[in-house]
């Protein structure tokens, strides 16, 4: 993959590692923090996929709209995309692996037709907490759609509620995320173990 095109989120400039694990204590701030980010976004001409809740889909909107954002024109020529977060990860209320990384191939790279240099892709992750997904199937998928990201000059942010996280959950997810985001502070991920040796250490642990 070419050096990436520069992108800035929170307090940082993000390089080549671009998978990342996101933890606020309020939508509140979620929102102050990724709104910058998301609009520089829109004015490079990125692709934006936002995965929200159902709820809070029409503020969401609201808040795009406020800071200048064309929604409008977005939804019309593909720039935007807002999924559920239940459609996106749920399948009568299945969590597939498969189907998943299959998905996000294909928000990969600016899009399936390639009409965007890059897409900078949003998730809201409290499904995890609604649906309670198998957590090992959770977990190892994070880590396999590593795969994908390092192919991609894309921006994937996984946002978690930072109240509703378990601290044996947390560190599992920051071991799968190369990057971390706890406030506006964005850093290189300690805790962060290659794809292949963290499924070969869960492996082990299972057997």
């Amino acid at each position: 993959m070419e050096d990436p095109v520069p992108v800035s989120l929170g307090c940082a400039h993000l390089h080549e590692r671009r998978h990342i694990c996101a933890f606020f204590g309020s939508g509140e701030e979620a929102r102050r923090v990724l709104m910058p980010f998301i609009t520089e976004g829109f004015a490079a001409g990125h692709k934006a996929v936002h995965i929200l809740r159902e709820d809070e889909i029409a503020q969401h909107v609201s808040t795009l709209e406020e800071e200048g954002v064309d929604v409008s024109t977005g939804l019309t020529t593909g720039q935007l995309e807002l999924r559920r977060n239940v459609d996106t990860y749920l399948v009568d209320g299945q969590f597939d692996q498969e189907r998943m990384l299959d998905s996000f191939e294909t928000m990969a790279g600016g899009g399936p037709d390639r009409k965007f240099p890059l897409s900078r892709i949003v998730c809201n992750m409290d499904w995890v907490h609604e649906a309670e997904p198998d957590p090992e199937q959770l977990i190892e998928f994070e880590a396999r759609v590593n795969h994908i990201w390092n192919s991609h000059p894309d921006v994937v942010i996984c946002v978690y509620d930072a109240r509703r996280m378990s601290g044996a959950m947390m560190i599992d997810i920051m071991r799968t995320h190369p990057m971390v985001l706890i406030g506006t502070a964005l850093q290189q991920n300690p805790f962060y173990t290659p794809p292949e040796q963290f499924l070969a250490e869960r492996r082990i642990a299972a057997a």
